[in-house]
């Protein structure tokens, strides 16, 4: 792996400087080369992340001859070079803010990074590999949609900071850790996907002991083998419910895993249980029936429930896919939605707002989940210290428990 960018050193002043001869790239009219290799010699000279004041982009105006450099880039920025540097890797050593007027600037001078030369020089290939673990199903193109809109996120993060992303699907039952140790094709790892925990726990340890740095979207525990990115699903399951039972539902099943192979799905379990207690109600096991993030486990699991004789008056999908399913059912079955049965779900994935009735459900924001991955592994990368970190749900109202 590379050496830590806190270890480099800022190039430092000549005592005097004499006229060279250099090619003219980024020079103002008027503007001889004496002062361009002055200006060049003391921006490189100050320390990283020390900025003055410089002119702003006039891309209108601006001589420029020749091949842009990261030179010109850092006059025009207000930055040093080492600064600039950083940035077109993406390093988070530098801030957002910094770090996209940068590559705007960059993006006006038409300026490309050699990623070739720049690999070589960090010894780093300037590419995160994802694993997306799937539940299986019979059809292998089926994708969590929730997943989806992570990958989207992720990768705009990854683009933003200048890295390329290389995806892989995978099952849990693959020798996934050591085809990826094996590959030498990517600086740092992301997982994502639901899967049995306990089976892949010993695989993130043997990653973690191997050194690789990695990132994991997923429940955050006490005692877990690297960084963690994960929803509070505690929280979620609590708000939802509370929802619920605000709304007069007192008899409301849970479709979903509640083991602990799955702990996002039994996090959720988890605070629906503390909402009915909050409330008085006891947990009724025969409202309880188990479902993998699917529309038609959700489906399925409906069936059950009805199959059961209990009565119920609301449905708490653990996941969107598996309260869409559970509508379907409900609605083939002759159920009003929600004049009869309310139905919440968890995730807020797109198709959510466009069925009938609209879904109501707890939103986990894959943007910011995209930009905490990204920004975390970068930092594990550069051996900067990272925390696995939880981010708030929020609960999204809409008519499918009748507002």
């Amino acid at each position: 792996m590379s050496k830590s960018l806190l270890a480099e050193q800022p190039l430092r002043a000549v005592p005097a400087l004499k006229p060279i001869d250099t090619p003219k790239t980024c020079v103002e009219p008027g503007e001889d080369y004496r002062r361009l290799a002055e200006r060049r010699h003391a921006w490189s000279a100050w320390p990283d992340g020390d900025t003055v004041t410089g002119p702003p982009l006039r891309s209108s105006s601006m001589s420029i001859k020749g091949k842009p450099t990261s030179f010109d880039i850092a006059y025009l920025a207000g930055v040093s070079q080492p600064t600039v540097s950083r940035a077109l890797r993406g390093s988070p050593l530098v801030n957002e803010e910094t770090r996209n007027r940068i590559l705007d600037i960059a993006r006006q001078l038409n300026y490309k990074v050699d990623k070739n030369a720049s690999s070589l020089r960090s010894q780093q290939s300037g590419t995160i590999a994802l694993l997306l673990f799937e539940d299986p199903t019979p059809d292998d193109s089926h994708i969590n949609p929730f997943f989806l809109s992570m990958l989207g996120s992720i990768t705009r993060a990854c683009a933003r900071r200048g890295f390329d992303l290389l995806v892989s699907f995978q099952q849990l039952s693959n020798d996934w850790h050591r085809d990826y140790e094996d590959s030498n094709k990517a600086d740092g790892l992301i997982l994502l996907g639901y899967g049995d925990y306990l089976d892949y726990r010993e695989k993130l340890e043997k990653l973690s002991a191997q050194g690789t740095h990695f990132v994991r979207w997923g429940a955050v525990m006490e005692g877990q083998p690297g960084v963690s990115i994960g929803c509070d699903n505690y929280q979620g399951g609590l708000d939802i419910t509370a929802h619920l039972l605000a709304k007069g539902h007192t008899q409301i099943a849970f479709l979903g895993d509640t083991s602990e192979s799955c702990p996002e799905l039994r996090d959720r379990f988890l605070g629906y249980q503390q909402a009915l207690k909050n409330a008085g109600i006891d947990t009724a096991p025969a409202l309880q029936v188990d479902a993998i993030t699917t529309e038609n486990s959700g489906y399925e699991s409906l069936r059950e429930l009805l199959s059961r004789g209990v009565a119920f008056d609301a449905i708490f999908g653990a996941s969107d896919a598996i309260a869409i399913g559970a509508m379907r059912a409900l609605l083939e079955h002759g159920y009003k939605i929600p004049s009869e049965i309310a139905v919440a779900g968890f995730d807020d994935i797109p198709l959510a707002s466009y069925v009938n009735p609209p879904l109501t459900t707890v939103l986990q924001d894959t943007k910011q989940a995209g930009e905490l991955l990204v920004d975390n592994l970068l930092r594990l990368i550069h051996n900067e210290p990272v925390v696995s970190t939880t981010i708030a749900p929020r609960l999204i109202v809409r008519r499918s428990c009748g507002g």
